[in-house]
This record gives structure tokens, sequence and C-alpha cells, in this order.
């Protein structure tokens, strides 16, 4: 999963994103207002951690902003403001939690960790599914239920096929798969993706899956069941 931190005091942020990148969490820092409504407008961040007062735009500008484009991240916002009008008008604008500083690293892990459960809304949190794929987003573990035959996957075949199960219903771009994959600021050559992909489809194929990746030109990635009428 990907996490935005908007915050401009870089310390702190670069505080914040090592000890999430230990729990495995993918992490962009921006550090002002209008670069990270530009970077959460991308609609590729599972969570956003959000200060307030910030320089160009604050908080609630950038919250208002991209709830207005309905961008259903969820958003802690982080801020030395402990007043109840300012947390009334980070809840009011669709803010999903409120952290006030100082605050304990822990402590900020632990509300992170109980929105992106609640915003995976499966009964079984372990796993994620399409057709006969099953993916262990905990250890990693591609699982065929058909032929009960597993394999692991490495970090970015992972987070490759854990993003398009998640997308099964749409076409996903490259673009959206560098984004989210190797971040926004990540050169990569574009055969790299492709080289993944076909990593993927590889080890589908080993555990005996019906599911393809099917690459729609000049579009991008679709998951499909290979038995499917069409």
């Amino acid at each position: 999963m990907r996490i935005l931190i908007i915050e401009d005091e870089y310390k702190l942020a670069d505080i914040i994103a090592s000890r999430l990148k230990k729990e495995h969490y993918t992490v962009d820092i921006s550090t002002d207002g209008e670069e990270g409504l530009y970077n959460a407008l991308t609609d590729i961040y599972d969570l956003i951690i959000l200060d307030v007062m910030l320089p160009k735009l604050n908080g609630f500008e950038i919250l208002k902003e991209i709830r207005n484009k309905n961008i259903n991240s969820k958003v802690i916002m982080l801020t030395a403001k402990a007043m109840l009008d300012d947390k009334l008008t980070g809840f009011e604008s669709g803010a999903d939690d409120y952290v006030t500083k100082p605050f304990h690293i822990e402590e900020l892990v632990a509300r992170i960790n109980v929105q992106l459960r609640k915003k995976s809304n499966r009964v079984n949190t372990d796993y994620i599914e399409y057709s006969d794929l099953k993916l262990n987003i905990k250890n990693s573990t591609l699982t065929c239920t058909t032929t009960n035959e597993s394999i692991e996957l490495v970090c970015k075949e992972f987070l490759l096929l854990e993003y398009l199960i998640n997308n099964s219903n749409q076409i996903v771009s490259k673009d959206i798969l560098y984004d989210k994959v190797w971040g926004l600021d990540n050169e990569i050559e574009s055969n790299n993706l492709e080289a993944y992909i076909s990593f993927i489809r590889r080890k589908i194929n080993a555990i005996g899956s019906i599911v393809k990746i099917k690459a729609i030109r000049g579009l991008g990635y679709k998951l499909e069941v290979s038995n499917e009428e069409t």
C-alpha cells in the first residue's frame, strides 16, 4: 500500500517515512501544499498524512479539494493545532482521523493501520482474491485455489499484482502502475514494467491458474479469466 506524507517539516516527514517503510508501506513525501495537492490528485494513495499548516496551500484546502474530486484516500490530519474547532473543521471536510503534535510515532502507525484495515473492507484482510487466485498480503504468497499450488512473489511482483487484483474491474494504465509501484519521482525504463508483468505471468502459469494478465494496446493491463466466453 502507498502512503503520501504532506508535511513541511522535512525531518519529521523523513522520520515518519522511515518508520512506515519498516511496515512495508511505500511512502512519498511532499513538503508544500501545492505539490501535496498535485500528488494527492493522482489518486494512487491508499492513505494521506496531511499537515494543516503548510506553505502555499493549507491542509484544510487540500482536503476539501481532494474530496471534491472524489479522491477516497484515507486522510489523517497531522498538526500542532489542538483546538476543537480545528478538529471539527477537519472531520467536516472529510478527514478520517486527527493526530495532534507532539505525538508518539507508534500511535501514528497504529492509527494508520486501523484506517487501512477499514479501507480494505474485506472479511479476511489477510487475502485478496480474483477468480482462482488468492494473494496473501502478509507473506506475498500467491495460491491457485483450483490446484492448491502456491508460489512466492518478490516485492514489485506483489505490488503490481495486488494493484491489478484490487482494480480487476478496469484497465489499469502503465502510468498508474509506474506511479503506484515505483513512485512519482522514480524514472524507470519502460521495459522494466513489461519484464515484471512477464515474471508474474510465468508464476501464475506455474501454479496452474486460469487467470491471465491481458495487455490492452495503448491503454494498459487488465486481469481476465481465460475460459470466459467473450
